[in-house]
This record gives C-alpha cells, structure tokens and sequence, in this order.
C-alpha cells in the first residue's frame, strides 16, 4: 500500500465566504481577496508506493526456469568453467574463465528480495551455465526464450547474450568454453559503435553432417533505435525469441517487435545451397568479343583538322588595368623584423629579414611586371580520335557455364534444429555488472507472458514510479483510485467557483447600483420639484431673521446651492 501525507486544504474558505456576504459587495472582495492570498492550501505528494515482488512459481511443463533469488538452488544448478588456459602445451596455473560471476541485487531501484545473476569482473573471460530440466526437442511446438540484460555500468565493448547447449552425452557444464557445441546463441554485443542482436543458429548438413553458423539479417534503421538504447539508459531489458514449427521467427524487445523473418530466407549464408554453381573449369574462348562499342573504321579525319593549335592563346587585346605598380615589387623585407640573438651568421648564414605583402599593393590592382593573360584558343581541336559505334560482333558479358551442384541439398525444416540441452553465458566484456535475471526457455507464450510480468513488469512499474515527477505520481495514484477525483472537485473545486460566483455577482451589483438615479448628485428631472415645494416651506415657516441672517451671510448663495449642501452631506454619512 502507498503511504500517503497529509492533504490538506482550507475548507474554511466556504465559511468565509459565506460570512463574509452582505450588503456591501465591496467588503464581500475584499475580504475574498484576503482569504486567497492568507489561505494556504498545502498538498503533499504520496511516497513512492514500493512495488510487491514475490518469486515466481516454476511451471512444471517450462524446459528452463531460472530467477537467482534462490542461493542454495543456484549453487545446485549452475556450474562455473574451470577450463584453464593452454600454452606451450603445458595447463597454466591461472584460470582461462576466471571472470567472477555474484548472485546480487541490482545497483538501482531493485525490488525487494529480487536479485539476478551478475558478471562483476571486466577484461576477463566468464563462463557459467546451467542444465534444462529436459532436452527441448525442436518438433512440432514454438521455441520461446527469454531473459533480462541489464548493462548497469554500459557497455563499451563485450557482449550480453546466452548459448544454448547442444545436448549430447559429451557435454560437460565444468568445461565449457567458446568451443563448446551450441545450437542457438541471442542476444545483444557491441563494440565501439557496431552493435548488434545476435540470432546466430547451428544448421547442420543433412548430406555430410557438417555444421554451418547462419546468421539473421541486420536490424533496420528504426529498430536499431530502439535497440541500442539497451546499451545506454542502464534499465533492465527483455529479450525474447519465437521460433515457429513453420520457420518463422520474431525477435522483441521489451515487448516490441524489432526483427522477424523465415529461417530459410534471412539469414546468411543461405540454408539451402543453390541448385546450379558456375563451372570452374570452364574458360572464355579466344575468339569472344565482349566489346560493346569499337571505333568506327570507316571514320577518317577531316582534311580541316588541324592538330597543332595550342588549347590556349595569349589575350592579344588585353591592357594593363589602370593603377597597376610594374616597379613595385610583390613582396618586400619585414622592416620590423630584429636578428635573433642566438643568430650565427657562421652556422646560419646571412640573416635576412622575413617577406611580407608589399603594402603599397593593398589598395593596387596589382604590383610588379605585367603579363597579357591566357585565353581559350578558338581554333582548337585537340587530336582526332575516331567515332565510338556498336560492336557488330559483340558477344556480351562472358560467364562460365552452369552445372548442377554436386553439394546441394535441399532441407525444408531448418526449424529442426539440433536439441538443447543446456544453457550458457560465455562472454568477455569491458564492462563489468552487467546483471541477468529471469531466463525463461518454454513452449506456452501464456507462461512466457505470465513470468515477464511477474518480474521484467514490476521493475520497470518501481523504475517509473521512482523516476517520475510530483504531478505524473499524483495522477497515477489517482487514475488506480479514480474516487480521488471526486474528492478533488468537492474540496479544490467547488471554492474556486464559489470564489469566481460571488466576485462576478459584486461587479453585477455595482453596475445596478450605478445605473439608480437616485444614487448620484447630479441634477434629476425630480429634484427641480422637490426644491420648488421646500423653497415655499420654508417661507411660510422659517423664522424671518434667520432668513435675513442667512441672506446676509450667504448672499452670493442660490437656493439651488442651499438644497445641495444638506444632500452632499447626507451622501457622505451614508
């Protein structure tokens, strides 16, 4: 389960909304606006969730099956070469396959109680393999193989792919080496900038019992992409090869397709010899003409041609540019060169200074002796060579005969291979942990399936997880726990339209406002009637000296302005 903080938002924003309305749209924003800006509406991200490994189960009906979780069965099952290395015909005291092989996790985000089998050692030879639990016998089901690579430290040159045993009663796991019989080899290597997939199968001749290696075609540019990104990003991998009973073949990786094909036709050198080969000892005949075009020899030279005039001609309208200095030279002594102390006029001569570009030339056309220029001599033919026309007695192209192929064999079912019997990891690498787990030989791609999504699956899941931002986690845990949306629109949701609701009634409010006439101190239509009718009031019932006073002191005031001071001092209390 995913542990998750505190998410906390100020649901109280509600409240304050809600107390905050009234009469006064105005008090209404800015109280808003002080409960946005001091509220604080913290989230916290979920922990990383940490992905559930448990070991696969092994089925039964599976030929190989291998997870390194297991010290005790990987000590029972896999076997390290002790081939030592020859020389002078005498063994050396130092191990050939000396390369040291660790049943460890992987360096980075490794699931718990997961590990794989890694080649710590770089610049040595390694060898380490493993019996099938049964022969698998190439007849009538698909061969399925699988395994994770991980380069965890890159790889500069070496190699990342399996053998699969020949099975015979003279293999011996405790010798194996790169001479060892194998029917199948996959997987990826590289060196520099080569990189390569590997499905390299064994065919052997069904007329002489002679094994030939036959190699798959090259992946395409586009694959190739995808492909060598194994090598780089320092990520588990998995690598998976189908062989059908009708010779067809794909190769995947992590799940997307990268090569496939027919065994009879893409791969190199072919299965199947060609029919008819050229006879060796076949010669071309004195008398054939191969010569597609010959000279014409009824073609003579004009008796015009002249041959002796030169290809180019002096310009003889040619004139010396204006400005041009004859009596300064090109090049001229560096004045502010100085004779180098060590200088030995004995050992090395007169010193003289360095030359430099005349610089009374820069601006010059030219400087020194002037020469009329070459041109094209329009009279030139060159020498005469014959018209080139068809061969009459042209043959073609020579080419030994055919002859029947006293090697052919034609052998419909390269599927048939030869049986496997165990699987091996024989590699020598510049590179060191480069890690294996979770090789898979069967003939149920549901099996195959089922075990790379109980292992390859999950560690990519963690490595996802693990990689990914605050906002990419937040959603993934969301989209797993879709009620979590509805908690997001009840509590983020619903007070940001309650906020944008309430500030869009106050600007309505206060256009109505503005638009009531009564609401102005400007002159209104009624306002003319009301004066009128409290000018005659206070006439009949003002006292007279207080009137005459106020004449007296507010002589220069209108009755109009009389009326308009009470009015401007109400709308203030107001």
């Amino acid at each position: 389960m995913r542990s998750w903080r505190t998410i906390s938002v100020a649901l109280f924003l509600v409240v304050v909304i809600y107390g905050t309305k009234g009469d006064d749209d105005e008090a209404l924003v800015e109280n808003t606006d002080d409960v946005i800006t001091s509220t604080e509406i913290e989230v916290e991200v979920p922990e990383a969730d940490p992905v559930t490994y448990i070991t696969p189960n092994i089925d039964p009906s599976v030929y190989f099956a291998e997870h390194f979780d297991s010290d005790e069965t990987f000590e029972k099952k896999w076997v390290k070469s002790s081939v030592k290395q020859l020389k002078d015909g005498l063994e050396s005291t130092i191990d050939r396959y000396d390369g040291t092989w660790s049943v460890e996790s992987a360096l980075k985000s490794a699931l718990s109680g997961d590990r794989g089998l890694v080649l710590k050692d770089k610049a040595k030879h390694s060898a380490i393999s493993s019996r099938l639990t049964k022969p698998f016998l190439f007849e009538d089901r698909e061969f399925i193989v699988q395994y994770e690579i991980n380069f965890q430290s890159g790889q500069e040159c070496g190699g990342g792919y399996i053998k699969l045993l020949s099975h015979s009663k003279e293999l011996e796991l405790s010798k194996f080496n790169d001479k060892t019989p194998y029917t199948i080899m996959f997987g990826p290597d590289r060196c520099g900038s080569d990189s390569k997939l590997h499905f390299i199968f064994r065919h052997v001749n069904p007329k002489n019992q002679t094994i030939e290696e036959k190699h798959c075609k090259k992946l395409d540019t586009k694959e190739r992409a995808v492909f060598e990104e194994v090598f780089k990003d320092n990520r588990p991998h998995l690598i998976r090869l189908v062989i059908h009973p009708d010779n067809s073949f794909e190769i995947s990786v992590d799940f997307k397709l990268v090569n496939h094909g027919n065994l009879l036709n893409d791969f190199s050198p072919a299965v199947n010899p060609q029919a008819e080969i050229e006879d060796l000892n076949d010669w071309k005949p004195e008398n054939w003409d191969d010569r597609e075009k010959i000279a014409d020899p009824t073609a003579s030279k004009p008796e015009d041609w002249d041959e002796s005039e030169p290809r180019q001609i002096l310009d003889e309208f040619a004139v010396m540019p204006d400005g041009w200095l004859e009596d300064e030279p090109d090049m001229v002594s560096d004045p502010t060169a100085v004779k180098p102390d060590d200088w030995d006029d004995d050992m090395d001569g007169d010193w003289e200074a360095p030359l430099i570009e005349n610089p009374h030339c820069k601006d010059a056309p030219g400087c020194g002796a002037w020469n009329k220029p070459m041109i094209d001599n329009p009279k030139y033919k060159g020498k005469w060579v014959s018209p080139m026309i068809n061969n009459p007695n042209y043959k073609g192209k020579w080419k030994p005969r055919k002859i029947a192929n006293p090697d052919y064999f034609h052998d419909p079912e390269p599927f048939k291979m030869s049986p496997i019997g165990a699987v091996g990891i024989e590699l020598w690498s510049m590179s060191n942990d480069i890690y294996f787990d979770n090789l898979l030989i069967t003939s149920d791609m549901e099996i195959a399936d089922a075990w790379a999504k109980d292992t390859y699956s999950l560690k990519i899941q963690k490595l996802d997880v693990n990689s990914a931002n605050i906002f990419t986690r937040i959603v993934n845990y969301s989209n797993k726990n879709p009620w979590l949306y509805a908690v997001y629109v009840v509590v983020i949701g619903l007070p940001l339209v309650l906020i944008i609701t309430f500030c869009c009634s106050g600007g309505d409010s206060k256009k109505e406002e503005s638009d009531d006439p009564k609401k102005t101190d400007e002159m209104q239509e009624d306002d003319d009637v009301q004066e009128t009718d409290e000018g005659d009031d206070n006439e009949v019932e003002g006292d007279e000296d207080q009137n005459s006073d106020s004449n007296v002191n507010d002589t220069d005031t209108s009755p109009a302005d009389d009326d308009k001071a009470p009015r401007k001092r109400k709308a203030r209390r107001e």
